[in-house]
């Protein structure tokens, strides 16, 4: 089943270290830095305090036992829930400069995620499952708050505690300090050593399996009308239920390996308590420890034992937060396959002259250039139909012009611009395109008009669905042009959402109009409405119209007749159609199945 998913990984980038994407991490912290320091500063305070409670207890349990005096023993009592009550404020204290630093990270991680994929390139998305992409942004949202919380609130002071504790008990009983302090190097050394080459590699693999399952799904669901066609759910199910059970058994050896961790690191805090308390016991037997020395002993051990199993259960979620945040990492070191210009010139588009200049291009997985010093002129205001057999180049000169893919040798100008000179936003919003079969949004019929001008007027949001024919349809709808049309346009025909589309080009009034088959769906009847409305469009603007119905082009200025990248015929309707040649053989087939 895995080489189903094949290109879609290759779109993930490089594996990167922990220490990379932990760095990549730490730029969000330092975005931040008073929040950051605040909380920093409030856990050491009351890191402080919890390591008094341990000298509190056994200075209360020495009042109580050998003293005697009511005086020391509750002074001793007010040390100790003093240290504790410290403790709890300034760690809440902490909390509150934490989470606002913690939320606002998130949310910029899952906002410059999102850009930078959707920087990414036609053959990027081509090659990537969405649902895979979603589930990686969304984990990888969560995997920032695993790890911060691991590193800064929990690691961070756990080892600190740790040290400390060692030292004081290692200033009064030089070997139980010694033998603690062995004991936390161990156990934080088994934890990252064994999570980075035993855990690591099977965690990655089950995250990679939790990837497809968000692809596969997506894939599924947004085909559902193809799957019920064919009567395919029982298959879809198998299918997916292949990849769940892939998934199931990956991700039980990564917990299996887990667990294994855990054991390791219970017989160490096993051989901790062991020789802290079994030494204290065994001097107070010599008469060299009190029993205040005994509960000191037993209150560090459970402090000590506390930190070291939350080190153990933070450095499995410090892996596993790594391991969620790496594709977001990844994301950011990569290089846009069509960047912007580092200085994008202002782009002017105004007459819609297009000028192709010996350009040549060829797809990643072509042997040989589609266009190779291919030159063509639109003059403003031209009216270009483009027809010829399926991967003649149409539909590819379309996609050069809106700089979808980079060029490898030549320049395409708009208005004498080189596109490649200009942020493809603003190229791209000078083009207003209605594709072969338009995908909406799910939202409604309003927003999906609206969406080519933002901040437009209702009146004309529907100024523009009456020129396109649509408002007919539109008004019968219960809810109008409130009506959401669900995903893709889903519950709308296609012809509805062609119209929807040519709504929105004329709500662009861009200077240049791309047309794919933009009737191919609509009704005889339809046709001739939108087609009147579509040449009222047209009126002054550069327009280009991919066409195999003929119909749609008989009045076009020019036709170029395409084939393997070269234009093989040009002029119009009739006039090719005289001369008996590409053209003339493309009409005569037409009319045939007409």
């Amino acid at each position: 089943m895995s080489e189903h998913y094949e290109d879609e990984e290759v779109t993930r980038g490089r594996v990167l270290s922990n220490g990379q994407v932990m760095a990549f991490i730490a730029g969000f912290w330092l975005r931040r830095r008073w929040l950051l320091l605040g909380s920093s500063g409030m856990v050491m305070v009351a890191l402080a305090c919890e390591l008094a409670l341990p000298w509190a207890a056994r200075e209360l349990v020495n009042a109580v036992t050998i003293d005697g005096e009511a005086d020391r023993v509750w002074m001793a009592w007010g040390l100790f829930v003093g240290a504790y009550l410290a403790f709890s404020i300034s760690r809440n204290i902490g909390f509150r400069f934490w989470n606002p630093l913690a939320a606002r990270n998130m949310r910029d991680m899952t906002n410059e995620g999102f850009r930078r994929v959707q920087s990414f390139s036609a053959d990027w998305h081509a090659d990537t499952f969405a649902g895979a992409t979603v589930r990686r942004l969304s984990r990888a949202m969560w995997g920032y708050d695993s790890v911060s919380d691991a590193v800064v609130i929990w690691l961070g002071p756990a080892l600190l505690l740790l040290a400390g504790q060692s030292l004081l008990i290692g200033l009064q009983w030089p070997v139980v300090g010694a033998m603690c302090f062995f004991v936390v190097v161990a156990f934080l050394w088994l934890n990252l050593w064994l999570v980075k080459v035993y855990v690591r590699p099977a965690n990655l693999r089950s995250n990679a399996l939790d990837s497809r399952i968000g692809g596969a799904l997506a894939d599924a669901l947004s085909s559902n009308p193809t799957v019920k066609g064919f009567g395919a759910e029982a298959r879809e199910e198998a299918r997916f239920g292949e990849l769940t059970e892939q998934w199931s058994r990956a991700v039980q050896i990564t917990w299996g390996r887990f667990m294994d961790i855990w054991l390791a690191q219970n017989l160490l805090t096993m051989a901790l308590q062991a020789v802290m308390t079994g030494t204290l016991v065994w001097l107070w037997t010599k008469g060299r420890a009190t029993p205040g020395d005994i509960a000191f002993g037993i209150t560090t051990f459970m402090q000590m034992n506390g930190y070291l199993r939350n080190i153990g259960e933070n450095v499995r979620m410090l892996q596993k937060g790594l391991d969620d945040v790496e594709d977001v990492a990844n994301y950011a070191g990569m290089t846009p396959q069509v960047a912007d210009p580092e200085t994008p010139q202002p782009f002017r588009a105004v007459e819609g002259e297009i000028v192709f200049d010996g350009v040549t291009f060829a797809y990643k997985s072509a042997d040989t250039p589609l266009y190779d010093g291919f030159s063509l002129r639109i003059a403003p205001g031209e009216r270009v139909a483009l027809v010829g057999p399926t991967g003649a180049g149409k539909s590819t000169f379309v996609k050069l012009i809106q700089r979808l893919y980079d060029l490898n040798a030549g320049a395409i100008r708009i208005d004498g611009q080189d596109i490649a000179a200009v942020a493809q936003g603003d190229l791209r919003r000078a083009i207003a395109a209605v594709p072969q079969d338009p995908a909406l949004f799910h939202r409604t019929i309003a927003e999906n008009i609206g969406y080519a001008r933002p901040g437009a007027t209702l009146d004309e949001i529907r100024l523009a669905a009456r020129r396109a024919r649509a408002e007919e349809f539109i008004d019968k709808l219960p809810k109008g042009y409130d009506t959401l049309v669900g995903e893709r346009g889903v519950k709308l025909s296609g012809g509805e959402r062609q119209r929807v589309a040519i709504a929105r080009a004329f709500l662009a009034d861009a200077p240049i109009l791309v047309f794919d088959e933009a009737t191919s769906s609509l009704d005889v009847e339809t046709e001739l409405s939108v087609q009147a409305a579509m040449d009222e469009l047209m009126a002054g603007r550069t327009t280009i119209v991919i066409a195999h119905r003929l119909s749609t082009i008989r009045h076009a200025d020019r036709i170029l007749v395409f084939d393997k990248g070269r234009i093989v015929e040009e002029g119009k309707h009739a006039e090719l159609k005289a001369k008996g040649g590409a053209y003339a053989r493309l009409a005569a087939v037409a009319e045939g199945t007409a």
